[in-house]
């Protein structure tokens, strides 16, 4: 096989002292070193590396050659946003791809009008890249001699500096079959060295079910106007999926990947001291129904299991009682845990949920409660839920709507429920609003109607302070 001799980084935000890996970026690398001439890795960077020390690493990597900077998942880190523009600034090829990549290239809705407003990443990077990250592949052997705009999934600036968007292709299957799960690289001594991971990804479902369908909804204005002489108290916008997900926006509801890719995925993840393959989350919002067929997989590709880890809502929780409960007895048979990572409770209030779209009240977030503490006694070594366990739910807080009389039912049913022994996280996460959500549609209407103007934090838009005063 002949050497590349070309190479390419995909840098994006990764926290402190743990080992997972990065499933969208580490698949992109895959895909880019199997149908380019180009050797890939992904270097994840912490809050508390040096950007000095990054660019050092950078220059030790690509020596003498032409630096092609890919940048994803990086979560609204401005420290990253400035770094790329750096590096573009000095000649380097800076893509700006995964979730929002769009969103965030072209910039916050009407920003030209609204100056307060984000207005965009398109000085920091030389083009984005929105969808599959297979549509890298033309524009690569291209080696950045041809107009990009002629390729799918591209957002870049014309010769009068207007930003051009081509149509992404559609997903295929066939791409999302292989990881490299060796190509994450971490920052140490100004270098990067090679991260092994002892927990993976595998992708079984794209999108979230309840962010297939728009609908018409209404959110409360935040407490602190409430308490004004407004001509209005709530907004009405349209909403897939939960009005503070980003991920919604994004992709909606695209469905299943086939099996024969799951199978590939399976195969490819890597296994433990024991043999076995090391625990992954399965990616997939609704997985219930369809986690009995990971075990055929496993017994037809004749590989041995030990953990898998679901995030899912508290109702498609308890739609799939009865369906996990017959993989919990197969799991004990095999001797593999099943971990619910990540229930999306968020609240424990109905006018919070409501304005969150959750589709659920509270109510149903307790009955799922009850109903994961009896799994736990009825399965105590190969079910789990629990902090210690590994498990981080959502819980959103604060949030625009809290008032006295919200925050006194919560803490009333968190301590009737004993909510804080095993269910809620150690720190709760205060509401974030990308500005390309359901809530900054929200919060641009409110301030178009108020003739108010909210903070701007980077990609996300500061509900918790006016210009004028701060609403907490």
């Amino acid at each position: 096989m002949k050497e590349k001799i070309k190479k390419l980084v995909i840098i994006t935000g990764y926290f402190t002292g743990e080992s997972y890996g990065l499933l969208g970026p580490q698949m992109a690398a895959g895909i880019i070193n199997d149908y380019t001439d180009y050797e890939a890795i992904v270097v994840g960077v912490t809050n508390e590396d040096d950007k000095k020390d990054l660019k050092t690493a950078i220059n030790h990597y690509f020596k003498d050659q032409q630096k092609v900077v890919g940048f994803s998942s990086l979560g609204g880190r401005p420290d990253l946003f400035d770094f790329a523009g750096e590096l573009k600034e000095e000649g380097a090829v800076t893509i700006l791809a995964g979730p929002q990549a769009a969103p965030d290239y072209k910039g916050e809705i009407d920003w030209q009008a609204h100056p307060h407003r984000f207005k965009g990443l398109s000085d920091h990077f030389s083009f984005a890249l929105h969808g599959p990250a297979q549509q890298i592949i033309p524009v690569l052997a291209s080696d950045f001699d041809e107009d990009l705009s002629k390729f799918e999934g591209v957002l870049c600036k014309d010769e009068q500096g207007q930003i051009v968007e081509t149509p992404s292709m559609s997903w295929d299957d066939a791409f999302l079959s292989k990881v490299d799960w060796q190509t994450l690289h971490m920052l140490k001594d100004a270098v990067f060295k090679p991260s092994p991971i002892t927990t993976a990804q595998v992708l079984q479902q794209i999108g979230c079910p309840h962010a297939a369908k728009k609908r018409q909804i209404s959110i409360d204005y935040p407490w602190g106007l409430q308490k004004k002489d407004f001509q209005s108290s709530f907004v009405t916008i349209c909403q897939q999926g939960c009005s503070f997900c980003d991920v919604a926006a994004d992709k909606g509801y695209m469905g299943a990947v086939n099996e024969t890719a799951v199978k590939e995925q399976l195969l490819c993840l890597p296994a433990g001291s024991d043999g076995r393959k090391i625990p992954f989350e399965l990616i997939n919002e609704s997985p219930l129904f369809k986690l009995a067929r990971i075990f055929e997989m496993a017994d037809e590709l004749s590989i041995e299991l030990s953990q898998i880890n679901l995030t899912l809502r508290a109702d498609y929780f308890l739609k799939g009682l009865k369906a996990l409960e017959s993989v919990l007895a197969i799991a004990t048979t095999k001797n593999v845990r099943i971990l619910l990572s990540s229930i999306g409770f968020e609240s424990f209030d109905d006018t919070i949920l409501k304005n969150l779209n959750k589709g659920l009240d509270k109510q149903t977030n307790l009955d799922a409660v009850q109903a994961i503490r009896q799994l736990k006694h009825k399965y105590p070594a190969h079910f789990g839920y629990l902090k210690e366990e590994g498990a981080n739910h959502g819980f959103i807080h604060p949030t625009p709507w809290d008032n006295q009389d919200i925050s006194y039912e919560i803490n009333k049913t968190i301590s009737m429920y004993r909510l804080s022994l095993d269910i809620l996280p150690n720190h709760s996460t205060p509401l974030i609003i990308h500005h390309a959500s359901g809530l900054a549609d929200w919060i641009r209407q409110i301030e178009l109607k108020e003739n108010i103007e909210f903070q701007r934090v980077g990609t996300t838009i500061g509900w918790w302070q006016t210009k004028d005063q701060s609403l907490l």
